[in-house]
């Protein structure tokens, strides 16, 4: 697939802040911060082409966060002594978009979301169906191809001055459809948590103009499973791929509901079947 050409890649200021803080607004799970967008709001610390961010434990809401940057280049984020995030600049994301997902296939797929109401991600600024202003990123599965989509419209408070959607917002979308395309053919949708992010930001996203998101597995090693995403414009061009790790973790089983793990209890995905399919109303998987 071929790249947008309008400008070139959108590489990070490589000038280091002091502090950080993810406002309550952008949360994934009812009380810390989306990872995609966390990690997005991160990663201007970093310089290159490609960020990667690894989350060490949930995101702080309304807390500022002290960044430390190692002799390296990298930086590390911490709430008093519990360290909350690692990122650095990658060479490559070693992964590649598929072909596009027309936006009639893309707005078919959302209705195969399989979302639940209710429980820790039901709110998610991204993905939440108990959220009337989420961004309406609901992706469910593409007949005929291994992969999850969903149409999106960014509105324009997701937008800077000059009506182009800000990073960590589109971090933030690449983030979640993650989570449904690493688990895709699971017939109960287990327990799991974005760990590491890292994105490429190719071309603008622009407020106000329908784009499709899509998500599609890659492997899989016992708890541990990799997704990537990509936003293409309405024509099918690449503007920004990420790849994702995620975790399930151990003691856990799509029945449970619920997870603790790492320092601070790191919540899962809220588990969904199969059966949950169709439940996403056709009327948000506009977006925003």
């Amino acid at each position: 697939m071929r790249r947008v050409a309008s400008r070139p890649r959108a590489c990070f200021d490589t000038a280091v802040s002091e502090s950080i803080s993810i406002p309550s607004r952008f949360n994934g799970p009812l009380q810390s911060g989306n990872g995609g967008y966390s990690a997005g709001a991160i990663a201007p610390n970093v310089g290159g082409d490609v960020a990667e961010v690894s989350l060490r434990s949930p995101v702080p809401l309304d807390t500022e966060l002290a960044i430390d940057a190692a002799g390296d280049g990298s930086i590390r984020i911490s709430d008093g002594e519990t360290l909350v995030a690692e990122a650095r600049s990658v060479d490559d994301l070693g992964v590649e978009p598929p072909q596009p997902v027309s936006l009639e296939a893309a707005r078919e797929a959302a209705g195969r979301y399989r979302g639940q109401r209710g429980g820790q991600f039901s709110r998610c600024f991204v993905c939440g169906l108990d959220r009337e202003d989420s961004l309406g990123v609901f992706a469910g599965e593409v007949v005929g191809r291994e992969m999850v989509a969903s149409p999106w419209t960014p509105p324009e408070w997701a937008a800077d001055g000059d009506g182009l959607v800000r990073p960590e917002i589109v971090w933030g979308v690449l983030d979640c459809p993650t989570y449904f395309a690493a688990y895709l053919r699971r017939e109960e949708l287990p327990v799991g948590f974005l760990v590491r992010q890292a994105t490429r930001i190719d071309a603008p996203v622009k407020a106000g103009e329908e784009h499709v998101v899509v998500a599609w597995p890659l492997e899989s090693d016992g708890r541990k499973s990799e997704a990537a995403s990509a936003v293409l414009s309405a024509d099918g061009e690449t503007l920004a791929i990420a790849r994702a790790l995620l975790v399930e973790p151990a003691g856990t089983s799509p029945a449970s509901g619920s997870a603790r793990a790492g320092r601070g209890g790191w919540p899962g995905r809220r588990p969904g079947p199969r059966s949950g399919r169709g439940s996403a109303p056709g009327s948000r998987g506009r977006g925003g």
